[in-house]
């Protein structure tokens, strides 16, 4: 998994490199297309979308924390794991989408819905997951600068995989196989990391976001244990955290597993290719969107990350076509195939080891 850096707050994902409101370079290949997105409005904000959707979604979590506490003290209330677990992901997209400056301009108002979706409602550190995922925006799939294909738990080259040893090398052989049991542990993982990187932020950010993180261990466990036995309560915070790291991760593993990796010492490339030839779209319809919370327009994602999530799958079709007129590769397919070509990446970058 990915390491944190440095002791500042991660910069503002709006001022990536490369995006909508960073410069751009007169006559790229983006320019164009930059033009035809904003002469459509698709980089205007849809507050009123964000408003609705994060009221519904908070309606529903409590209505799932509610039906625990009429349920008591039962074995049925396992079967609350899995909407908690789903609702959990909604949050976790809102609290994404907060953090790229999708739902309010304003950095602080942006910080207040990252903090209580993030913090607050998951337990994950708001300014770990903008720390790595401002860098993962700025150079995808970059083994030196991309976080999420840094040498963790996981390797995604065979460079990296001949180094391992021991137990890990063991993993790196069987990876590809052991991906989404793995994905089970994620929901913990990103408790633990968010924990880990307090000591990497200033004090005053640190007190914040520390006081959060323990303000929604406190409510969770209050909430099991005021309403199940502790053996019960543990059970189903295992349940839970399991679901909710294998949805969370089946929404994010396609995107980029088993796509180009530019290479470190080569020409740097434009942001357009950058970001499109990188990035793999899954096709569907409003299941699909749905289950991937619209971020299955991943190359459209990338390349306006502050557009709001609702116009993702508007722009596609001009991306396509812009792609297409200047012969540009376009990954899209349907969502098993894009776990089976993660899925191959994976088994094909141990195969040494094998």
């Amino acid at each position: 998994m990915p390491q944190a850096v440095a002791a500042t707050v991660a910069p503002h994902p709006r001022d990536e490199p490369g995006s909508p409101s960073g410069p751009q370079a007169a006559g790229s290949d983006f320019a164009p297309l930059l033009k035809t997105v904003k002469g459509q409005g698709l980089l205007e904000r849809r507050t009123g979308w964000y408003v609705g959707g994060i009221a519904v979604n908070l309606a529903a979590l409590a209505a799932v924390v509610t039906g625990m506490v009429l349920l008591g003290d039962t074995w049925w209330n396992l079967f609350l794991a899995l909407p908690l677990a789903v609702l959990w992901t909604r949050t976790a997209f809102f609290g994404h989408d907060a953090g790229h400056a999708q739902i309010s301009g304003d950095r602080k108002a942006a910080r207040i819905v990252g903090l209580a979706h993030a913090n607050l409602l998951l337990g994950m550190n708001e300014a770990w997951w903008n720390d790595k995922h401002v860098r993962h925006h700025a150079n995808p799939n970059h083994v030196d600068k991309d976080p999420d294909v840094g040498v963790g738990a996981l390797v995604w080259t065979q460079k990296q995989a001949a180094q391992r040893e021991g137990l890990a090398r063991l993993l790196t052989r069987n990876q590809a196989r052991l991906f989404f049991p793995m994905l089970l542990l994620e929901g913990i993982a990103l408790k633990i990391y968010g924990f880990q990187f307090l000591r990497r932020q200033p004090v005053r950010e640190r007190v914040v976001s520390g006081l959060l993180l323990a303000g929604h261990l406190a409510l969770y466990a209050t909430l099991l244990l005021g309403t199940l036995s502790p053996g019960k309560a543990a059970v189903f915070s295992l349940v839970h955290h399991a679901l909710f790291g294998l949805h969370l991760g089946m929404a994010f593993a396609p995107n980029h597993k088993g796509m180009e990796m530019p290479d470190p010492d080569g020409d740097r490339w434009g942001h357009l290719q950058r970001q499109v030839l990188t990035s793999r779209n899954v096709r569907g319809a409003v299941l699909t969107d749905w289950f991937l919370g619209g971020l299955n327009y991943q190359i459209e994602h990338h390349l306006f990350p502050s557009m709001p999530r609702p116009h993702l799958r508007l722009a596609q079709p001009l991306v396509k076509a812009h792609c297409e007129s200047i012969g540009m590769p376009y990954a899209e397919t349907g969502l098993i195939e894009s776990y089976r070509q993660a899925l191959r990446h994976m088994h094909e970058v141990g195969e040494p080891l094998r």
